[in-house]
């Protein structure tokens, strides 16, 4: 049986045992931190992407990912085929004039596929447009002569 602090033998209990709960707490927290690593670095379409000296990280308000076997993402859903993006560019382009796409293109998507989505972009009145690259830490064939 349960005793108080000052041994009375009424059987109140007058202090509360945080212990189990400070556990319990510990063990969801770590849960919880876990989970979310997960969560956020999960990429739905895996893109392989070139790398650049200039390359630097681009505020993503309007992203395109152009997959290697023809698949097509617009900020993370899945698209059937590259004209679809023109009615997704210019919803965008309505909420916000100032809108940039991103497109990032796997290192071995041809080219006229990304000019492709670069012109529907254009046509839906995109005209901020950048392309995603990983960074390079130093470029060696582009070295400074004395």
């Amino acid at each position: 049986m349960a005793s108080n602090q000052s041994g009375s033998p009424s059987g109140v209990i007058t202090s509360i045992n945080v212990t189990p709960l400070v556990d319990i707490t510990l063990v969801l927290l770590i849960i919880f931190m876990v989970t979310a690593k997960l969560i956020v670095s999960h990429t739905a379409l895996p893109v392989d992407l070139p790398k650049a000296a200039s390359g630097s990280e681009v505020q993503e308000v309007f992203s395109i990912d152009l997959g290697v076997s023809g698949e097509v993402q617009v900020n993370g859903e899945r698209l059937g085929q590259d004209d679809a993006i023109a009615a997704l560019a210019r919803a965008a382009q309505a909420k916000n004039k100032d809108v940039r796409a991103v497109i990032k293109a796997d290192g071995r998507v041809n080219h006229s596929r990304v000019m492709h989505v670069l012109d529907i972009l254009k046509l839906a009145g995109v005209s901020r447009i950048g392309f995603g690259v990983l960074p390079e830490p130093e470029p060696s064939s582009f070295s400074k002569s004395p």
